[in-house]
């Protein structure tokens, strides 16, 4: 990795684990001087993620940690909704044995996860979604999911007091469909998760109760 992608790498690890609180300055001199290098792959890593939507730059203000935007999350929850339930559908057919015992294991150091467990949260949720999506056959298709994953504001969730016990279930009803063979549950098990997970972001972003994918749906006819 080059200087520009590590810095890259690190600052979308501290918004997505809401060490970088949304509106957070960001301050250039101070990421230069945490990787020891010049403010030239510092500024690159700042437009890099400024095309991202993860930071904005404002005029005499500098750059700071983008605000959650409910139209770009539902957007986002859309093109997840089109590509990660046929991406866990291709995995079932061929994720192996050991594979599902590591979901497994992933799983149950999220669900008993405290401060002795050096991995967030949040990047055990990412290490056992992208163990399917590694394993799905289609590069192309596991890489669309890494972008929109970037995109998506998984800070926020963190503060949705509900959100984290649904998951835990919502992950193991998952895992128990792909361990079946269960095609058609895994489809709604993924289908579900995501669909809970946008309920209550466009819920705690809008402050009032949203719909969900089919009267989306319904909306665009």
């Amino acid at each position: 990795m080059t200087k520009r992608d590590k810095i890259v790498a690190e600052l979308r690890r501290k918004i997505r684990d809401g060490e970088l609180l949304r509106g957070s300055r960001i301050q250039q001199d101070v990421l230069a001087e945490m990787f020891n290098t010049s403010i030239t792959p510092v500024r690159e890593a700042l437009v890099l993620l400024e095309a991202e939507g993860l930071l904005v730059g404002e005029p005499n203000r500098g750059v700071s940690v983008a605000d959650a935007n409910f139209e770009s999350v539902k957007t986002v929850y859309v093109q997840r909704m089109l590509t990660e339930p046929y991406a866990m559908q291709r995995a079932a057919r061929r994720i192996s044995p050991i594979e599902l015992e590591k979901a497994d294991e992933l799983l149950s150091r999220m669900e008993s996860h405290d401060e002795t467990e050096v991995v967030s949260v949040p990047e055990l949720n990412r290490q056992f979604h992208f163990l399917f999506y590694d394993s799905c056959g289609n590069d192309s298709i596991a890489d669309q999911i890494e972008q929109l994953w970037q995109k998506w504001p998984w800070d926020l969730l963190m503060v949705i007091k509900h959100r984290p016990g649904e998951s835990k279930s919502e992950h193991r009803v998952m895992l128990e469909a792909v361990r079946n063979g269960d095609l058609e549950m895994v489809d709604t098990a993924t289908k579900n998760h995501l669909r809970q997970s946008f309920l209550s972001l466009g819920e705690h972003l809008s402050g009032k109760p949203v719909h969900d994918i089919f009267a989306l749906d319904n909306d665009a006819n």
